[in-house]
């Protein structure tokens, strides 16, 4: 039997990773596939008139073990792969790709939904059953269930092609991330860098078995070395491999890879009678059209760019003073920002890294999660993992019933990804009268312990970690009947709000006071850090703002426009960072062969929610600062309405449910000091 394809015999059903193969995922696939096949069929066949329980709910329900299948897979894909996952991994996307339009493309299911859908204003449906409708008519109907067979093929030939070149785009942004070292063996080379980067390094490079010193392309390694190496050559070569992943003309190269994804989007959504690739992604977003996305953008850009020059002038005249540079390039960035911070403000990362111990700061973040929701999490060791270093929990609520499992993974390593992500591993759903609940995962590239120190975080990863544990505090605690409106699945431009408006607590006291103790003293963090930190938290948000508009103009630029005519990758993105290029560029580097993001991840023409969701948390914390940040009505009214509510309802109702009314963009330009 594949233990894949049954029923998990594990505690809470969690996922048997221990037990499975690599070659059990084909042929479990396989049958994974066949048996939702089996569940349409019947839907299909059932010779009862189609009603919302027969039809809909069925098809909500059906798919459950492939479902599973595929999380477990994917997520081991982007968090432990390995080149035989890579290569199942190319095998199974066209079987899955062909299979979601063998649905979709169904036309006696969509004959069914729509019979359900026409009578939709007789069946007193409740506001979630009523959502449901909806976005499984739409499924059908944007995504080709009213064309022609020849249409529906070439579909289908689309798809399948995609599915394959998203793959290929991220495992060659891994390979390229993989592939290159900066191996230092003169200790003068190390110059500037922190003490905990220098002994990462070095345990890096015996690892290998050689003396010295390893920096790698991994964010722990990186980013340390570009904020604080003296060696200005080795920043540059540093910066120069970091941007050019993807670009270096070679087996791993990206161009090609970019221009047939773009083309083919573009195709995909002319054949469904959109304009564009964002026309038809836009439709079911808040942002609701390009043009409305490249309002908004535009509007902020007109704010941010004054302060941005501003910011940037003033820190070519630092680094001329300190060292005289007359041209800052973008190896220099990080390194004179930080600098100019510890003038401005005293302020620099390695003084607050004592206080933001990594096992103190999630502890952190579970008491705050605990005042405002009413729940706990205890570290369990008899749940399976997949890796030595995940850490695995039991949420409990206050009548001490679960909650949910949490499982959290922390360091960067060979078949890891780069980046922060929240994942499920079985979503909320209330099925026969069960509330099953559900299975969340984070993953981060966070510094590793080291033999003299733990693992201490800069105030940049305290961000990220509250961050991903906001998406996952979305999905734990979910509580909607449907699996495919539960948790973190809603209009991509809301998805951001849970995690963004998380952040906000690193930055009070009365949060800071209940983590941030140093490792060593066990003292609380001193209040003018705290001060400092709340003080600096809006230092250069002008450039910063301009940097994500900038990603969110590209993704736009890529998908709003005919992509027929681009034949190079590197002038076409020039003309999209003309508005808000600030260094002069480098010719060796791009950004689009590596923006996993728009080509691997799901923020293609969705970039932007970035900062339209910054909009809405700006706005959903002010009302806590007004009220307290513990106040539990405040806290209980946004569990009540955003955080258990997924995609039951269109966002904008649940959040003013939530605010009593539509958010306004001035609290995000106070907060970051642009008005």
């Amino acid at each position: 039997m594949n233990i894949l394809s049954q029923k998990f015999n594990t505690k809470h059903d969690t996922a048997p990773f221990s037990q499975i193969n690599n070659e059990d995922y084909l042929p479990a696939f396989q049958e994974g596939i066949a048996s939702a096949k089996a569940e349409i069929d019947a839907i299909v066949n059932n010779t009862a008139e189609p009603d919302f329980e027969n039809t809909i709910a069925a098809l909500s329900f059906s798919g459950e073990m492939l479902e599973r299948i595929s999380s477990i897979f994917f997520n081991l894909h982007s968090a432990e792969t390995n080149d035989e996952i890579q290569k199942i991994a190319q095998e199974v996307s066209p079987l899955l790709s062909d299979f979601g339009n063998d649905v979709r493309l169904n036309k006696a299911l969509f004959e069914r939904v729509k019979a359900v859908y026409d009578k939709r204003a007789l069946l007193n449906l409740t506001p979630e059953q009523a959502t449901l409708l909806e976005k499984k008519y739409k499924g059908f109907s944007r995504n080709g269930a009213n064309l022609p067979e020849d249409k529906k093929a070439k579909l289908r030939e689309i798809d399948k092609e995609l599915s394959k070149l998203s793959l290929q785009f991220g495992e060659n942004v891994l390979a390229e991330t993989n592939a290159f070292q900066l191996y230092i063996t003169d200790e003068k080379d190390l110059a500037g860098l922190p003490e905990g980067a220098i002994e990462g390094a070095r345990e890096m490079a015996m690892t290998q078995e050689k003396e010295g010193w390893i920096f790698t392309l991994d964010y722990p390694s990186y980013v340390p070395f570009m904020t604080y190496a003296d060696n200005r050559e080795l920043r540059k070569k540093m910066a120069l491999a970091f941007g050019a992943k993807g670009f270096n003309k070679n087996e791993f190269d990206n161009q090609e890879i970019v221009l047939q994804i773009v083309k083919l989007r573009h195709e995909r959504a002319n054949l469904l009678g959109y304009k564009s690739h964002a026309d038809f992604v836009l439709e079911e977003r808040m942002a609701e059209s390009p043009q409305k996305v490249r309002d908004f953008l535009g509007d902020l850009l007109e704010k941010a760019k004054p302060a941005a020059q501003k910011e940037f002038e003033q820190l070519t005249q630092f680094a001329n003073e300190l060292d005289g540079i007359d041209v800052l390039q973008k190896w220099d960035g990080a390194y004179y920002s930080e600098k100019l911070k510890q003038k401005l403000f005293n302020l620099d990362d390695e003084k607050l890294k004592p206080y933001f111990q990594l096992e103190k700061v999630l502890n952190g973040a579970f008491t705050i999660a605990g005042k405002l929701y009413g729940i706990r999490f205890e570290e369990v060791q008899d749940i399976d993992k997949y890796h030595k270093d995940v850490r695995t929990y039991e949420v409990k609520d206050e009548n001490d019933e679960l909650t949910a499992i949490f499982y959290a993974d922390f360091f960067p390593r060979k078949g890891k990804r780069n980046g922060a992500w929240m994942t499920s591993y079985k979503p909320q759903c209330i099925k026969n009268g069960v509330n099953e609940r559900p299975h969340v995962s984070i993953v981060c590239n966070f510094t590793k312990p080291t033999e003299t120190k733990p693992s201490l975080l800069t105030f940049n990863e305290v961000t990220t970690l509250f961050h991903e544990f906001g998406h996952a505090l979305h999905g734990m605690l979910a509580n909607t009947v449907y699996p495919s409106l539960s948790g973190t699945s809603v209009y991509w431009d809301f998805v951001e709000l849970p995690s963004q408006v998380m952040e906000n607590w690193c930055y009070e006291p009365e949060a800071l006071e209940l983590f941030a103790h140093h490792y060593k003293t066990g003292e609380m963090i001193p209040m003018e850090y705290i001060e400092k930190i709340k003080e600096s938290a809006s230092f250069q948000e002008g450039m910063a703002t301009l940097r994500q508009l900038s990603f969110g103009l590209l993704d736009m630029g890529w998908h709003s426009l005919d992509p027929g005519s681009i034949t190079d990758v590197k002038t076409f993105e020039l003309e999209q960072f003309a508005s808000t290029q600030l260094y002069p560029d480098v010719a060796e580097n791009a950004m689009s062969t590596a923006f996993s993001h728009i080509f691997q991840g799901g923020y293609s023409s969705g970039y932007y929610s970035y900062k339209w969701a910054e909009v809405l948390d700006a706005d959903a914390f002010e009302l806590f600062q007004e009220k307290g940040i513990f106040d539990t009505e405040t806290a209980r009214s946004f569990k009540e309405h955003i955080l258990s509510k997924g995609g039951t309802e269109h966002p904008m109702e649940l959040y003013k449910r939530f605010r009593g009314q539509e958010p306004k963009p001035d609290a995000l330009l106070k907060r970051a000091g642009l008005l």
